[in-house]
């Protein structure tokens, strides 16, 4: 498993110049050390009497110091010269035990329910909300990321697969639909308070609006004329000498519409008559027909799958995700567009009314601390495997050397006060050498 540092390197800058200040840290400290034994092998040359004592007290003292601090330091890392000395190479040694009590610690004391919950709450998390909310330049930054994301969704979608489960939903629905139930309960409404009494009314009066047309009239003149040409030749040959055949079929033509129309005009004024009567009686047969009829309910299924498989309307499904899909882009797309502006004022009146609706806030805030409840719990033990084996699954060598780098400049200051510090305590044990004697 590559470790997090791999996959997301620091700069190749910040590692150079951690490098060269490590590296720096280290010479000074190792010069220091050479120091300290140069002074002490000096003073031993000169006789280590007088004022040479006090020097290779502090020499000695400091060399002693210093070597030691610089085996502490190196421990950590690795075995000091290459030798397997125990307790050695400490980091990489105990990188698994280290990961499971990385991994325990942030378990306990940062993913534990109980504080999280304690701190969210004491949050108000709701009021944050609001507040956030009032300002406009962070609903238009929100509206903004909200508009990327769901771009961003629509563009991953398989187009086929979503044509395909429309489909299917459709046909799923379409197959559960009672048709001749339905239809019945349609007309039973129209039945109700008369109105489809109002429905043949309307239709009279749109057919006599059509029959007053002159073309009409002309049209009906035409049949007849056709009709008694073909049927009656002779006989119209005959009438033809009294009376032009077109003048009678226009006359026959404008009374048979008046008729009509007079009719039409009956039945529209008188509530009881007959033709009503019959309209009333076969739309409650039909009802009735759609109910109990086993075959005209068959009749009406099977339209309905007939109507299902046309390849008319398995066409115009499929093209309505391509058009919602092209229209949701082109409004996902603009900044100002109606779909980005009813959004952007739709959160900017959540933060106005989560900004004086105390019971709003408090109903927000309750619902947020159930659901992070729920997940911290779920996640806890998730993370801190996680964060275990994550840290196991790291490259050793890559790790001490990133903790060395983390830290080992300031582990150089330990072999440098260890240095100063051996070297004034020799000089106090010389003291009290001196003292005794």
């Amino acid at each position: 498993m590559p470790s997090s540092e791999s996959a997301h390197p620091p700069p190749a800058d910040a590692l150079d110049s951690r490098r060269a200040d490590l590296r720096r840290m280290k010479l000074i400290a190792a010069g220091m050390l050479v120091l300290a034994i140069a002074g002490l092998v000096l003073a031993e040359w000169q006789g280590a009497q007088g004022g040479w004592a006090w020097v290779k007290a502090f020499c000695e003292a400091a060399a002693v110091g210093a070597m030691a601090d610089w085996f502490a330091v190196v421990a950590l890392f690795r075995h000091p010269l290459g030798l397997p000395i125990p307790h050695t190479a400490i980091v990489p040694e105990s990188k698994d035990r280290i990961a499971d009590n990385l991994a325990a610690f942030v378990r306990d004391h940062f993913l534990e329910p109980g504080t999280l919950l304690a701190k969210l709450e004491q949050a108000d998390p709701a009021a944050k909300l609001a507040e956030w909310l009032a300002e406009p330049g962070n609903t238009q930054r929100l509206t903004g990321i909200l508009q990327a994301a769901v771009a961003e969704g629509l563009s991953l979608m398989d187009d086929d697969a979503v044509r395909r489960l429309i489909d299917k939903q459709l046909a799923r629905l379409v197959e559960r639909w009672d048709a001749p139930g339905a239809a019945s309960r349609l007309l039973q409404l129209l039945t109700q308070d008369g109105r489809h009494h109002e429905l043949l009314d309307s239709a009279l009066k749109q057919a006599g609006v059509y029959l007053q047309q002159p073309e009409v009239k002309e049209q009906v003149s035409d049949m007849v004329l056709k009709y008694a040409r073909r049927e009656w030749p002779k006989m119209l040959a005959v009438v033809g000498w009294v009376k032009s055949p077109d003048t009678m079929a226009d006359d026959f033509a404008v009374k048979l519409t008046d008729a009509l129309l007079d009719e039409m005009a009956a039945v529209l004024n008188e509530p009881g008559h007959p033709l009503r009567q019959r309209y009333h009686a076969w739309f409650e047969g039909f009802i009735e027909r759609l109910q109990h009829d086993p075959a005209l309910r068959d009749k009406a299924q099977a339209l309905k799958v007939e109507l299902l498989q046309h390849p008319a309307l398995r066409d115009y499904v499929g093209s309505l995700w391509t058009d919602l899909k092209a229209h949701l882009q082109a409004n996902l797309s603009a900044p100002d567009s109606p779909m980005a502006e009813r959004l952007q004022q739709a959160m900017a009146r959540l933060g106005k009314e989560l900004g004086r609706d105390p019971a709003l806030r408090e109903a927000i805030n309750r619902h947020v601390l159930s659901v992070a409840g729920r997940m911290a719990e779920s996640m806890r033990f998730t993370l801190t495997h996680h964060i275990s084996q994550t840290i196991k699954g790291w490259d050793t060598p890559h790790l001490v050397e990133q903790v060395e780098l983390g830290v080992g400049r300031d582990l150089q200051f330990i072999r440098l006060n260890g240095t100063l510090v051996g070297g004034l305590i020799g000089l106090l044990l010389h003291a009290l050498l001196l003292l005794v004697h």
